[in-house]
């Protein structure tokens, strides 16, 4: 009996020492798997600001007349109006692929087929914009005022250097 006595007397003096050390006395160490460590993700709550940084917003940076510089009239240009419904202009480097389709939309009022871009030797973006099958190329680019003088120009040319040669033979 005296041994069951002294057995709860030893469990209680057990449980005080526990009680007075607590339950945090044996730390057990995190075992680390990864040689990266990642703080734990908190909240993040979103800004709630008092008042405005800027008083009034920025007009937009990149709208349809930044876009397209100019159109082109070269030969080439002229050549693949006629053959490919295609028009050609000089648009802003910045300028993607989407914001060219869209600002010759807004101010021609023509739906694009396909865009294709390049950046010239100085520095230049060049857009070839084909337009849809329904559309007519040369009349956007008449309406647009592309000047078609170019293929007109070599034509004249030829034309008075032969007007010249028939008045010098009707002359002699």
């Amino acid at each position: 009996m005296a041994s069951k006595g002294n057995a709860a007397s030893n469990k209680a003096q057990a449980a005080k020492k526990a009680a007075l050390k607590g339950v945090h006395g044996k730390a057990v160490r995190k075992i680390r798997t990864s040689t990266h460590f990642h703080i734990p993700k908190t909240l993040v709550l979103p800004r709630a600001p008092k008042y405005a940084r800027k008083s009034v917003p920025h007009a937009p940076r990149m709208d349809q007349y930044r876009v397209i510089r100019q159109p082109l009239n070269t030969e080439t240009a002229m050549k693949k109006i006629e053959e490919h419904n295609t028009l050609t202009f000089l648009v802003d480097v910045k300028a993607n692929k989407n914001q060219i389709k869209d600002a010759v939309k807004r101010l021609y009022d023509v739906e694009a087929a396909k865009i294709n871009t390049l950046i010239r030797p100085d520095g230049n973006k060049k857009a070839f914009v084909r337009l849809t099958a329904d559309v007519d190329a040369l009349d956007v680019a008449n309406k647009i005022a592309v000047s078609v003088m170019m293929i007109q120009n070599i034509d004249i040319r030829y034309l008075i250097s032969h007007i010249q040669v028939d008045f010098r033979i009707c002359s002699v």
